[in-house]
């Protein structure tokens, strides 16, 4: 982990940022809460003419009401873990366009999972719509509209992404079961819980966050990220200022240049008020 930061001092270079944004545990508490100074914090970085980009594991249609509650309805959005990048517009219908949508197929994986998880949860997303599943998952953990299917009916195209939950088994068994199996063909990242999303291979939110900075024109020096999560430890070690939050595993801030606060403490704040500086 690197030294202190000093807000723009080390972010060498001219011209806006690029500031990338996880949700969960970054700016939003896992009870779905936002606080008045995230909102307004971000607000500010964007008034400085600042690029604002959320980029998260949730679906489009989930990542949605975010920007809203933050005022964002120009930029850009990295969802699904880097599978679907949208450009929000006012004048566009629905407010938005994806300009992006990589898919793989989820057989292979999915019939391999299931031969070792015969009781675990599996769904595939419907891009801007919810999720097709063999079963309903916990209460609140997948939003828009959710139909449940045959099995086989989940592999029968190619998707964005695939979600395998098993309430049963612990983060550190869904990584001895991937470790063993031997998943070289897709990438993956393992929630907190028994949570596994599934994209294509090197598909990140960084390598969608890359893309996204090419087209805004921002020099790599002028990147930021913040995040919590296993799913952000690239995009942090992307960014040219990547930052952890305080309650993040030690693997994803092993990565950083430096760690905030925890979400508890409104971490991501004490650094988006530094690129006010």
């Amino acid at each position: 982990m690197g030294g202190s930061w000093s807000g723009r001092a080390h972010l060498v270079g001219d011209g806006p940022l690029l500031v990338a944004l996880d949700i969960d545990g970054t700016l939003v508490t896992y009870d779905e809460a936002m606080s008045d100074a995230v909102r307004h914090a971000v607000a500010g970085v964007r008034a400085g003419g600042e690029h604002v980009v959320l980029a998260t594991g949730r679906s489009l249609h989930a990542t949605l009401p975010v920007a809203q509650h933050l005022g964002i309805d120009e930029g850009w959005l990295v969802t699904s873990n880097g599978s679907v990048t949208t450009r929000l517009d006012p004048d566009a219908p629905g407010g938005y366009q994806i300009t992006e949508r990589i898919t793989f197929d989820p057989g292979p994986a999915l019939r391999l999972m299931h031969a070792e998880l015969p009781d675990a949860l599996f769904a595939v997303e419907d891009v801007g719509v919810g999720f097709r599943m063999n079963g309903l998952f916990p209460d609140g953990e997948l939003s828009g509209r959710q139909a449940v299917v045959d099995l086989e009916d989940l592999w029968s195209d190619h998707v964005t992404r695939l979600v395998v939950r098993s309430p049963g088994h612990t983060s550190e068994q869904f990584h001895e079961l991937v470790h063993r199996m031997g998943l070289s063909d897709v990438t993956y990242a393992i929630g907190w819980t028994a949570w596994m999303d599934i994209a294509p291979h090197g598909v990140t939110k960084a390598s969608a966050l890359e893309k996204v900075r090419q087209l805004l024109g921002v020099e790599p020096s002028r990147t930021v990220a913040i995040g919590d999560g296993s799913n952000d430890v690239e995009m942090i070690d992307w960014a040219a200022r990547g930052v952890a939050m305080g309650h993040a595993p030690q693997h994803v801030r092993e990565v950083a240049d430096e760690v905030t606060g925890t979400i508890e403490d409104d971490g991501a704040v004490e650094v988006l008020l530094s690129l006010m500086d």
